[in-house]
């Protein structure tokens, strides 16, 4: 087991307390993983988008029995469907025109590891069909071939979408959803965890400053709040992109900027959940909450973030402005402006530093 953040650091992955945090909920979700690590039966990992699936997968397959073998991911929405079932099985030579030769599928690739799909939900019925044979008894046929052929693999799945809607639309079988969700292990979004927002900052900030050679300027603490009143509809992938613009370009103002919620068009706008009934009260305090908080933003950028000009045009005290500043979580000073990178001298020739593609993100 790993159990430490040495060990986590050879695995490439971030140390465990960064992973999970300090929140009930985490702490929930890896000792669920850490216990589920010791089994082999099929795990269903759901979550937002951003919120680190592939990762949870990466480290439900360092702890398990199969460690030493591949963890082979299957990135179910890339592939066409046309080519996804010999993706998967393989086929033999001269299946069809153009098999030249014999190819192994990720299927086969993952016998004695780890089977990965991401984004499962995209599966057609068909290829689900097949899956749900090699579960049930580990046995599948290349394409073109005829000798059932036996692995044994253990899968993993992730998701974003709710897949017993899915069965109930018809576009995902029951049978094959209860024989990938032996275990489920729901990972929560950032803003359920914003108690866990100041150690993930700080972790990417040291992270990216040792990445690009740079070490930026502390975040203001009205940065700060305001991230930790934002939704973060991407997450901790969003959280992590933004941090990583940050201590490459060095502006806070455009940090800021990623976090104002867009001007809406044709009237006042908010998200509605509709699965289940609203509160018509709820909402409209919502949609109100979203306009003033743009009217004093776009206010406030007007006088130049001088406080006192701003309370004067919203024709309220100045008192008033600082406790609404607190209350919608908006940056009480100008953020920092952008500053231009730094030149660095490398084998005798000026060239900026690494731009923001050209390194591999955690999440």
């Amino acid at each position: 087991m790993v159990h430490n953040a040495e060990s986590a650091a050879a695995l490439d992955l971030p140390p465990l307390d960064i992973i999970f945090g300090k929140t009930a909920s985490m702490q929930a979700v890896r000792n669920k993983l850490e216990r589920v690590a010791e089994t082999d039966v099929p795990v269903l990992i759901q979550g937002e988008s951003g919120t680190g699936k592939e990762l949870a997968v990466r480290l439900l397959h360092s702890l398990s029995m199969r460690a030493r073998g591949s963890l082979v991911k299957v990135s179910c929405p890339a592939i066409p469907h046309t080519l996804l079932e010999t993706e998967l099985f393989g086929y033999e030579k001269g299946a069809f025109t153009g098999a030249m030769s014999t190819k192994l599928g990720r299927v086969e690739q993952a016998h004695m590891g780890t089977l990965f799909l991401d984004e499962v939900g995209s599966l057609d019925l068909g290829v689900q069909s097949k899956l749900l044979q090699v579960l049930q008894d580990g046995t599948f046929v290349r394409v073109g071939g005829h000798e059932a052929r036996t692995i044994t693999t253990r899968l993993v799945s992730a998701s974003n979408t709710d897949l017993r809607s899915q069965v109930e639309d018809g576009t995902f079988r029951l049978d094959f959803l209860f024989r990938i969700n032996a275990v489920t292990i729901n990972l929560p979004p950032l803003r359920q965890r914003i108690a866990d927002l100041p150690i993930l900052i700080d972790y990417f900030i040291e992270h990216y400053a040792k990445v690009f050679h740079h070490t930026p300027e502390l975040l203001s603490k009205s940065a700060i709040r305001l991230m930790q009143n934002y939704h973060w509809p991407g997450n901790i992938r969003q959280l992590e992109n933004l941090i990583r613009s940050y201590v490459l370009i060095g502006s806070e103002e455009a940090l800021v900027a990623e976090m104002m919620p867009e001007p809406a068009r044709g009237g006042i706008t908010t998200d509605i959940d509709l699965s289940e009934p609203i509160s018509l009260k709820n909402i409209t305090k919502q949609a109100t909450h979203d306009l003033e908080r743009q009217i004093i933003l776009k206010v406030l950028q007007a006088n130049s973030w001088n406080r006192q000009k701003t309370a004067k045009w919203l024709q309220i005290s100045y008192r008033s402005l600082l406790y609404k500043l607190s209350e919608v979580g908006m940056p009480e000073v100008p953020p920092r402006p952008l500053r231009m990178p730094r030149l660095v001298k490398k084998s005798g020739e000026r060239s900026l530093k690494p731009t923001l593609s050209s390194r591999p993100r955690i999440y």
